[in-house]
């Protein structure tokens, strides 16, 4: 009897304790559109992706008589931890004029479905409203004139691009984007913006830069002057 009501006391402590509170709560609950803290504006250097993919590369990216330079990778929702993604209540598919639309910034369709199916649907806007924001945010970022008038294979650091994007949009802080690297290559740099697309700082998108002590920049296709 002792031994029963022993266990009964324990079994009564244990079920007192916050994990109960955990195991009866369920599944968190699921990224909602509209909520989130800021964005993030991935712009990829195109030529890294051209190389790397070879004659997988989408075609009218890749094409050699217009090739591209900074194209947009997205513009991604994001908590201050974490991200949202692929957020219910909002369609999945969207018209293929949008994709047309933004072929000057985002050349792959594949890439503008996608994007919308994980990113945009968390934005909280229509499709049409958010492909418009992704090309306000990108209309706001000066490329730095060395990647607009690059023409040969150039090496750099993460740092020093960093640099660059700062110098070119005032207000742009150090803490405030990162640069990704591929294989010893650059592959892009991401801004953080608020939600009406000014800058601000995101330790966690900071944290993640590139370690690599140098980069190579591939070039486009001599004789391309975007």
């Amino acid at each position: 009897m002792a031994f029963a009501r022993h266990a009964s006391e324990m079994v009564g402590r244990f079920l007192s304790m916050p994990l109960l509170a955990l195991l009866l709560a369920g599944p968190a609950a699921a990224d909602q559109p509209g909520k989130f803290d800021f964005y993030v504006l991935a712009l990829s250097w195109s030529p890294t992706y051209c190389k790397q993919e070879g004659s997988d590369a989408n075609p009218h990216q890749c094409d050699v008589r217009k090739p591209f330079r900074f194209v947009v990778h997205g513009l991604w929702p994001q908590y201050e931890r974490g991200y949202p993604e692929s957020c219910p209540g909002m369609p999945k598919r969207i018209d293929r004029s949008i994709a047309v639309g933004m072929e000057d910034l985002m050349p792959s369709h594949g890439l503008v479905f996608h994007e919308w199916r994980r990113h945009g649907t968390c934005s909280g806007l229509e499709p049409q409203a958010y492909f418009a924001l992704v090309r306000r945010a990108a209309e706001k970022i000066a490329v730095p004139g060395a990647f607009a008038s690059l023409d040969r294979p150039g090496k750099t650091s993460p740092e020093t691009v960093e640099k660059a994007f700062r110098l070119a949009n005032p207000g742009l802080a150090e803490d405030g984007m990162s640069v990704a690297c591929t294989a010893g290559q650059l592959e892009e740099i991401r801004i953080c913006l608020t939600k009406d697309l000014q800058f601000r700082s995101c330790l966690e998108i900071d944290r993640s830069d590139c370690r690599a002590a140098s980069l190579s920049v591939p070039p486009p296709v001599p004789g391309d002057n975007r």
